[in-house]
């Protein structure tokens, strides 16, 4: 195909996938939903006619856009964000996706034509919550933040275990006679491990890097970034670990590390991880033959609605039973578990196995995703809501003062909830570090000079002048203010 041609194509796409982003944003479809019937409607039996049925293509595409996801999804959040919530993140992330797994193996043998091996693959394949998902539903709620730290965690952190869980499980299928229970476990814990040992390492090679990156290699910082993400993930593939865990925890700790190129890191990836999500549901929707689907539709649709209603609230509650979650943060961890990004790449990856029932199972994920993405995706915040899970929302009005980008402060702010313990204390009291000062307090309409006099009102909104390297330690302080009274 002439080389314009194929440009004009992949720039006609991206200026649809904009557009129906704008579209679902102003209509409440949920915007991957509209990715996936863009990419149905191109396909083979669509208006566009693309025949594209290359699995193991749609499976190298599907890595690299998971590598991009989840590096993403590491560099918006910090270490110190999520240490509060790490050991139930921990468990989510593994015996949570086991039980789900399990059970979902249980239903899939019940409602289609599989041995019990291939149900638990099917089982696997939907098992974690997706990255991409997640966080794009946290950008727009105002879920407490406990709970969703505790989402953001698990979804960067479980797919790992799914994906080693569907290797296993497919080499099982494959090769029966040489690989058992046995096998899957070690190739589990030897995914599991290695990923974390060379994520670690390369997490502290990362944090050091970054932190003395000079203001010469700027324009540059994206280059090293994405560097990063591929060395990590590359580095554990090859040894035989995951690739996913490490490059998670590098982005994290790039994103725990202060710099001054932390905000040009984060627009970056953020508009990488888009066109990821964009290229994953449209190759899904390339893969989908409608006319395949009415044969499992009753049972996709059935799948669907257990997982959400019965199997993830059970996965859940399995593994936070030794928590301190309330009843209603775990109704909501529950109905939380978005589906998305990942059981597409980890269809592609049966899809381009010797599988017997790998269309049948990629097909059982399609319901899967469309029902958790339309059900889970749009009623979230809704749901939260119902059950007083909501933090109150942040003002809207643009802060009073700018930081340019080549400043060594940071400009953070913090809105002053009614039960905050930061509420009516004196300027003077909250316990800032000696080189962060409140630069103004935007109170309604007004912005007040602040003095050490000067009482915090709920409501009010702070802005924090604080350097680089002092960012860690005054988010501290934030999560200090923020317990109740």
């Amino acid at each position: 195909m002439d080389e314009g041609l194929v440009l004009l194509l992949v720039g006609a796409v991206l200026g649809a996938s904009v557009l129906l982003a704008l579209g679902t944003a102003r209509t409440g479809v949920p915007v991957l939903v509209a990715f996936l019937a863009l990419g149905m409607l191109l396909g083979s039996d669509g208006p566009g006619g693309i025949e594209f049925n290359d699995a193991e293509r749609a499976r190298q595409v599907g890595i690299v856009g998971l590598v991009l996801i989840l590096f993403e999804g590491g560099l918006q959040t910090s270490w110190r964000r999520l240490r509060s919530v790490a050991v139930p993140a921990a468990l989510l992330s593994t015996v949570g996706v086991l039980v789900t797994a399990l059970l979902t193996g249980v239903a899939a043998r019940m409602l289609f034509d599989l041995t019990w091996l291939e149900a638990t693959l099917l089982g696997a394949v939907v098992a974690s919550t997706d990255a991409a998902a997640v966080f794009a539903t946290l950008r727009f709620t105002h879920i407490r933040r406990r709970v969703a730290r505790t989402l953001e965690a698990e979804s960067g952190g479980n797919d790992p275990m799914a994906i080693a869980l569907t290797l296993g499980l497919i080499a099982w299928i494959e090769n029966p006679d040489t690989h058992g229970l046995q096998e899957l476990v070690v190739l589990v814990v030897r995914q599991l491990g290695l990923g974390l040992v060379v994520g670690v390492a390369l997490a502290v090679a990362a944090t050091w890097l970054f932190a003395r990156l000079p203001a010469s290699v700027g324009p540059f910082a994206p280059v090293a970034s994405l560097a990063a993400a591929a060395f990590s993930f590359g580095a554990a593939d090859v040894i035989g670990g995951s690739g996913f865990l490490a490059v998670y925890l590098v982005g994290l700790a790039i994103g725990s590390t202060p710099s001054r190129y932390r905000r040009q890191l984060v627009g970056f990836h953020e508009g990488i991880a888009f066109l990821a999500q964009v290229t994953l549901f449209i190759v899904l929707g390339l893969l989908v033959f409608p006319r395949q689907l009415t044969d499992v539709a009753g049972s996709g649709l059935a799948l669907a609605l257990l997982l959400v209603f019965v199997v993830r609230p059970v996965a859940v509650w399995v593994s936070t039973a030794l928590n301190d979650f309330s009843g209603r943060e775990r109704l909501l961890l529950g109905w939380a578990g978005l589906r998305g990004a990942v059981p597409i790449v980890l269809a592609t990856f049966v899809l381009s196995s010797h599988v017997d029932s790998a269309n049948t199972i990629f097909n059982a994920v399609f319901f899967v995703v469309v029902v958790s993405v339309i059900l889970q995706g749009t009623t979230l915040e809704r749901v939260a809501g119902r059950l007083d899970l909501l933090s109150p929302a942040r003002p809207s009005h643009e802060p009073p003062i700018e930081v340019g980008e080549s400043s060594p402060l940071d400009l953070l702010d913090f809105v002053v909830a009614p039960d905050h313990a930061i509420a009516g204390a004196a300027v003077r009291e909250v316990g800032l570090p000696r080189t962060a000062i409140i630069a103004v307090v935007v109170r309604g309409d007004s912005s007040i000079p602040p003095r050490g006099s000067t009482i915090i009102e709920p409501g009010d909104r702070l802005f924090v002048l604080v350097p680089h390297s002092v960012r860690p330690a005054v988010e501290d302080v934030f999560s200090r203010w923020q317990r109740r009274v």
